[in-house]
């Protein structure tokens, strides 16, 4: 038999379709808790002998962020020392054995620890994903192959809400178990980040990864910059991280522009959209209203990678904070009308379905994965994972406060308070975006580093 030779392109191609199965998990476990909280309160589906109380229905939903604090941690110190592959390989195997306890729940311990192990996962999978895809592609397809990772993050969210809607508890998180094992096994058969071997200061490797994803035209560039790059001691990366001038301003601008991620309220209304659906007086059922709004997401995040290298990432990013804070606002003030019992409000109780399509239209076409492109394009190599390790737990931090104030707010005040929040934080986005976030279109890596280190 002959050995198929795939072409760099094809190879970078290959590697990315591993990447995205890793991202159809991570948006999969990050929903999960959305369609599955009603199935643990509905005892002829649950394992549990008992609902869930309130507090533990918000601790299902917000441990995943507690969890994935130390994950990210571990995987910033380690993958600069065993390479970016093992550290998604541990992430996945962690996931695996959370999602096995999540199957086989009995109690509420059980509940809990496996989505604290799937949320480590998500800490260690989140960071190294995007980190690897901006170091194995190609300057000219990098824009591209990251933000078609948005696509994968939307049909996560539709094949939960769509098997939640006809399997049951376990057959739906047999489902993320699937995604789990497809993960692994596609995990084996790529190769280590050329950029790890520049850190480690092997020559051959790297001119050998290179070639294999048919980029030996980078081959210079990074011998030259292997002595700024390379790193002995983890100390060393994080005093970098805050020394450089480079990695200071990706610092402040990528944290800020990832917790204005979260506090556009998207988590929040995952989490909570069969509540949503239920406050609003609407007739569609939640999940199949998720199943619809999916699919409009699936047109935003399909766009993206369409268009990101011809008009590039902030005018994509500018429009996407637009419409979340347009949407969000005209959400808030439907609920506020509802509240007030403004009678011409019973004649539009499809108006928040709409509204929710355009917000997840406008979200997933630029505040959803843009944040997480610069990520894997901002920092120096050598603070690559610290970097991102520190800007995901300033954003997992933001995103437990968010789901958990949700659903109290909700209760004492009303919807309309936190869309309205929402809805400012949005703005702000946009407001930040015009004058911070520098367009990387057609840069190399080594050339936005410079750009970034300029006064």
């Amino acid at each position: 038999m002959h050995k198929i030779k795939l072409s760099g392109f094809q190879l970078q191609v290959l590697i990315s379709l591993c990447m995205y199965m890793g991202l159809l998990l991570l948006g999969f476990t990050i929903s999960w808790s959305g369609p599955m909280i009603p199935k643990l309160q509905d005892l002829d589906q649950s394992p549990l002998s008992h609902k869930l109380t309130d507090t533990q229905v918000s601790l299902t939903g917000s441990l995943l962020y507690i969890g994935s604090i130390p994950g990210s941690y571990l995987v910033g110190w380690l993958s600069n020392f065993k390479g970016r592959k093992p550290c998604l390989l541990l992430g996945s195997l962690i996931s695996m054995i959370g999602y096995i306890l999540l199957l086989t729940t009995r109690n509420v311990p059980m509940l809990f620890i496996g989505r604290l192990l799937t949320g480590f996962s998500v800490g260690c999978i989140f960071l190294v994903v995007f980190v690897y895809l901006g170091e194995i592609a190609s300057t000219s397809r990098r824009g591209t192959l990251l933000a078609i990772a948005g696509i994968f993050s939307t049909l996560s969210s539709m094949s939960l809400f769509s098997s939640a809607t006809f399997f049951s508890y376990r057959g739906t998180t047999s489902v993320g178990l699937t995604f789990n094992i497809i993960f692994i096994l596609g995990l084996l058969m790529i190769p280590e980040s050329p950029m790890f071997h520049v850190l480690k200061g092997d020559d051959n490797a790297v001119k050998k990864t290179l070639q294999d994803l048919d980029r030996l035209d980078d081959l210079e560039k990074l011998i030259a910059a292997k002595q700024d790059y390379r790193t002995i001691s983890n100390i060393k990366d994080w005093r970098d991280l805050f020394t450089l001038r480079n990695n200071r301003k990706a610092l402040f601008r990528l944290t800020s522009i990832n917790i204005f991620q979260q506090c556009s309220g998207v988590m929040a209304i995952m989490f909570f959209f069969p509540r949503i659906f239920e406050l609003s007086g609407s007739k569609i059922e939640g999940n199949l209203g998720m199943i619809i709004i999916g699919c409009f997401q699936l047109m935003g995040s399909t766009v993206t990678p369409i268009f990101i290298e011809k008009i590039g990432r902030k005018v994509i990013l500018t429009m996407s904070c637009a419409i979340c804070s347009l949407s969000m606002f005209t959400l808030g003030l439907y609920f506020y009308l509802l509240d007030i019992e403004n009678p011409g409000i019973q004649n539009v109780h499809w108006l928040p379905l709409v509204v929710l399509i355009f917000f997840f239209l406008g979200f997933d076409s630029g505040l959803a994965i843009i944040p997480s492109v610069l990520i894997g394009e901002m920092f120096t190599p050598n603070v690559r994972s610290c970097g991102s390790t520190l800007t995901i737990t300033v954003s997992g931090l933001i995103g437990f406060l968010v789901t958990i104030v949700f659903g109290t707010i909700v209760n004492k005040v009303g919807p309309f308070v936190p869309f309205w929040f929402f809805s400012c934080t949005s703005a702000l986005a946009f407001l930040f975006t015009i004058f911070f976030i520098p367009e990387t279109k057609g840069k190399s890596l080594l050339e936005i580093q410079m750009d970034l280190g300029k006064k």
